[in-house]
């Protein structure tokens, strides 16, 4: 039996290191929580190591189950065996496999505390079934609980709302921003859940009006070749970029005008919150999250998903309006600052944590 007293274990499982929101927030979980009051270790299913250098430099102990490329029986396996014979205190799935199986071998091991995770609207983890095994469900994002009570039919009282918390001193607007070449970003899996081709076929509306803009592509995914493909079928070879994914993505956010994001869904994107820390008014789309971070006309606009004409417009008048542009700037940054400190995230998160402890019931 656990000895149930601080610094408690707790073990944060991904099912890898790739680049991605929720990795990240992990890392900056694992890097900010109170160590005299929880002992933090990261766990990833599987291979994927683009984030592995910052994940290192939290100090924390990682166990990798697989080097390769998918969650394997066998790797399920070995987290099983780590799990029984490292059993925590505290355990605490990230992204959908781990929720899944993590749940599972918990409850058959009796860790104390399973406090599961739900970041995407449309997350095929098995909610309805697996809910009632976690003892707290955290999700970042209004709309993602509201689903979870409507059509999971997951207990309000069982669910906490944590937002995506950014770095404010870290992403920071740069005062020296060049104008001149106007450029557009967009930072993300190139995926369908993504929809890419949106944002490209928006941009050749843009580049109409605004024939010097460029657009810059940061991000990794199978839909890289046909983006590849329509580029060149509409001869922007000389105004898009396509740059594999990195982890340092704010110096492309300090020389960009606007943020666009063209996702079919989402949770509460945190390369939304770390452009907007930048100073970026952002074009997106209404759908999960997104609209608890963007205020319609104030810091952003907001678009339909799949409508390309609308989001180029928004673009084009953002990038033709310098005092809009400055006062959407400026309030994009004040609503990071309002709502969405990293520190502030992390210690909401530890409350909830430690009011599941068994001795705090």
């Amino acid at each position: 039996m656990n000895d149930i007293s601080p610094p408690y274990k707790l073990v944060i499982v991904l099912q890898d290191l790739e680049f991605g929101g929720t990795q990240r927030y992990a890392i900056n979980l694992l890097q900010y929580i109170d160590r005299s009051l929880f002992d933090p270790e990261l766990w990833v299913l599987r291979g994927g190591m683009d984030m592995a250098p910052l994940a290192k430099q939290t100090g924390v102990q990682i166990r990798w189950f697989s080097k390769g490329s998918r969650v394997t029986p066998l790797a399920l396996y070995h987290f099983f065996r780590c799990l029984a014979r490292n059993r925590p205190t505290i355990l605490y799935p990230l992204t959908v496999v781990p929720n899944i199986w993590a749940r599972i071998f918990g409850t058959l091991l009796r860790v104390p505390v399973l406090i599961s995770s739900y970041r995407n609207l449309y997350a095929n983890q098995y909610e309805r079934l697996l809910w009632p095994l976690s003892t707290h469900i955290i999700c970042n994002a209004e709309a993602i609980r509201e689903k979870l009570v409507k059509k999971h039919r997951v207990k309000r009282s069982r669910i906490s709302v944590v937002s995506n918390g950014v770095d404010t001193e870290f992403f920071v607007p740069d005062s020296a921003k060049q104008s001149i070449p106007l450029t557009i970003l967009y930072a993300g899996r190139l995926v369908y859940q993504k929809d890419p081709l949106t944002l490209l076929k928006a941009f050749v509306r843009i580049k109409e009006a605004r024939p010097e803009v460029r657009l810059l592509v940061v991000g990794n995914g199978d839909l890289r070749c046909e983006l590849l493909q329509f580029i060149k079928h509409h001869s922007l070879e000389e105004h898009v970029s396509l740059i594999g994914g990195t982890v340092d993505i704010k110096k492309y956010m300090q020389k960009a005008r606007i943020f666009l994001l063209s996702s079919l869904y989402e949770g509460s994107p945190n390369i939304l919150i770390e452009a907007m820390a930048c100073g970026l008014p952002v074009v997106a789309t209404r759908t999960s999250g997104i609209p608890e971070l963007i205020e319609h006309g104030r810091n952003g606009y907001l678009v339909l998903p799949g409508d390309s004409k609308t989001m180029a417009k928004q673009a084009i008048h953002l990038l033709s309006d310098s005092h809009l542009w400055e006062t959407m700037s400026t309030q994009a940054r004040i609503k990071v600052l309002t709502n969405h400190k990293l520190k502030e995230c992390v210690r909401l998160t530890e409350k909830i944590l430690l009011a599941h402890l068994p001795e705090q019931k």
